[in-house]
């Protein structure tokens, strides 16, 4: 198997399970013109977050993690009438991009709120409880955003945190990389806190060989 039919496969399900979707295609081009990485989640992925959300029978959701807006659409997508997202991004840049993608979403600022800065910084500030958390931002710092996640959830929350396999580096205790080392603090943390139930999931596709953590709060 290789990444080019991981990336067929995951082509493949997009056509078969998700209609054609114009307003999210445009908010990953313009995240593209606008010089933004390539980083976003698939498509089905962005699927999957919808569903997991819906499930929980979200009414508020944190993102932590905006870019382009991409996944944040998928997300407020499964918001009830009167439900409401905050969504942290550190650069004013992506989070210019990801406002005007959301626009033309139909999610205004009554029902998606962008903070920009240090999510560790804007984390303290908000008010809780939040019904569903996405983790999406630099492996540096994942035990400090599920830490702080946890003091804005109730039990029930889900918290999902994305991209904790590192293509398998996750497993070498003797990694310097620096998002290896933050993702093993991160299962560090998840096997020391008793708030949280969590498992962890490998995955394939067009993003290559990846995974992520889904969590229930205790």
């Amino acid at each position: 198997m290789t990444d080019n039919t991981w990336a067929a496969v995951d082509e493949y399900f997009a056509g078969a399970v998700l209609s054609p979707d114009p307003v999210l295609d445009a908010a990953l081009a313009d995240s593209a013109a606008a010089g933004l990485p390539s980083i976003a989640v698939a498509p089905n992925q962005g699927k999957l977050l919808n569903l997991l959300a819906r499930l929980a029978g979200a009414r508020s959701i944190l993102e932590i993690g905006t870019l382009g807006g991409y996944s944040t659409i998928w997300l407020a997508r499964a918001l009830p009438a009167g439900g409401r997202l905050v969504t942290c991004e550190y650069e004013q840049k992506h989070a210019d991009v990801a406002r005007a993608n959301l626009e033309r979403a139909g999610f205004g600022e009554d029902v998606v709120d962008i903070r920009v800065g240090a999510a560790l910084d804007t984390l303290p500030t908000l008010d809780g409880p939040f019904d569903f958390v996405f983790i999406d931002a630099d492996k540096i710092n994942l035990a400090g955003y599920v830490s702080a996640a946890l003091e804005l959830s109730r039990p029930g929350t889900t918290i999902v945190v994305d991209n904790v396999v590192r293509q398998g580096a996750v497993v070498d205790a003797e990694s310097t990389d620096s998002y290896v080392v933050g993702a093993r603090r991160m299962f560090e943390l998840l096997a020391a806190e008793p708030r949280l139930d969590a498992t962890a999931v490998q995955t394939v596709g067009g993003k290559g060989y990846d995974g992520f953590v889904l969590g229930l709060v205790c």
